[in-house]
C-alpha cells in the first residue's frame, strides 16, 4: 500500500495506520514550522547585516511540499529529496476496520481524520508562505 522510493518503503500496511499517522504528524508540524522559518529568513536577510547574507539551509527533514488530498493520497516531499506517501483515506479506513475492538477502531479513525486535517493545513501554510515570499 505504501510506495517505494530511493530511501525505502514509506506509507503503511496492516495495522500500523494509527501509529504511522501519529508519528508523521509530529514530524510534519515540526518540519512545517522549520520550512516557514526558512522562507521568512530568506526574505529578511538584508535587514540583519552581513551574517544574514549566508543562504539559510534547513534541516534535511524539513517539509518543502505537500500535494494531493485525502481521497487520492498525499505526497510529502522533504528538503533532503525524500518522499512519503501516506495511505489514502479509504485505505486508512479499511485498516482501521481491522482492529478487534470498537474503541480501537474509533481511536484509529479519529487519528486518521486528524492526520489528514493536519496535512491539509500544512499544505495551505506552505502555499501561503511561498506566496508571501514571492510578493516581497
Amino acid at each position: 500500500m505504501g510506495k517505494q522510493n530511493t530511501t525505502g518503503t514509506t506509507g503503511t500496511t496492516g495495522r500500523t495506520a494509527a501509529g504511522a499517522v501519529a508519528g508523521v504528524v509530529a514530524g510534519l508540524v515540526l518540519g512545517g514550522f522549520a520550512g516557514g522559518a526558512a522562507l521568512a529568513a530568506a526574505g529578511t536577510g538584508a535587514a540583519l547585516g552581513p551574517e544574514a547574507d549566508k543562504t539559510y539551509k534547513p534541516l534535511p527533514s524539513t517539509i518543502v511540499s505537500v500535494t494531493g488530498d485525502k481521497a487520492n493520497g498525499f505526497e510529502i516531499r522533504r528538503y533532503d529529496g525524500s518522499e512519503q506517501f501516506p495511505p489514502t483515506d479509504s485505505e486508512a479506513r479499511a485498516e482501521c476496520n481491522e482492529y478487534d475492538t470498537e474503541v480501537a477502531r474509533v481511536r484509529c479513525r479519529s487519528e486518521v481524520r486528524t492526520w489528514y486535517r493536519d496535512l491539509a493545513e500544512i499544505k495551505r501554510a506552505i502555499n501561503y508562505a511561498r506566496s508571501q515570499a514571492e510578493g516581497s
